[in-house]
């Protein structure tokens, strides 16, 4: 028999929470580095936030969430929208902001309730970092005439600004889940 997911009016408002808290990490704006196209944002804390708080499903509907909502303001970093990153450089790691939020929920949700920084951050490098990149760079490839090595060498420049973001969520989430253990709970009906 089929499982069906069922989320309830608290796992939505979390959604919901978490979809405003990614877009309004796009207003301080972006910061250009180099001609990749790419900005510093962040947005990618949001992602990385969603993923650890919620886990996979409810991150990864957050993050669909400012996703959709994107087709129709201009709610991305920069003033963008959903389908002008689609059309630019940036189209791995908006895609990839998807893969990252759940590798980083369902590595989390195994870990809590005793949710540790250092693991925590370990999970948050690998999801945030690891998997954003190879779908970023894969993403600058189709879009630039960037080879795999400059797109790699591009977003290198990026790497201190994502390490301290994988450090501030895992440190939130530390505290978040000791806190409200129960936060990063399955919804209804699933199993």
């Amino acid at each position: 028999m089929p499982s069906t997911t069922r989320f309830t009016v608290r796992d939505l408002a979390q959604v919901a929470v978490f979809a405003a808290l990614i877009a309004a990490l796009g207003l301080p704006g972006t910061i250009n580095i180099g001609t990749s196209g790419v900005p510093i944002t962040l947005q990618s804390l949001g992602v990385m936030l969603a993923g650890a708080l919620l886990g996979a499903r409810k991150g990864v509907l957050s993050v669909l969430t400012v996703m959709a909502v994107g087709l129709v303001l201009p709610i991305l970093a920069g003033g963008r929208t959903t389908l002008t990153s689609l059309a630019g450089p940036t189209v791995g790691f908006l895609i990839g902001w998807i893969a990252a939020v759940a590798v980083i929920g369902w590595l989390s949700y195994r870990m809590v309730p005793r949710y540790k920084v250092l693991p925590g951050f370990a999970i948050n490098v690998l999801g945030g970092i690891v998997v954003l990149y190879v779908f970023g760079i894969v993403g600058m490839m189709l879009r630039t005439d960037l080879t795999a090595w400059g797109a790699l060498v591009a977003n290198a420049s990026f790497l201190p600004g994502d390490l301290i973001k994988a450090l501030v969520t895992a440190v939130v989430a530390a505290q978040v889940h000791r806190a409200y253990p129960a936060l990063l709970s399955e919804p209804a009906g699933t199993r």
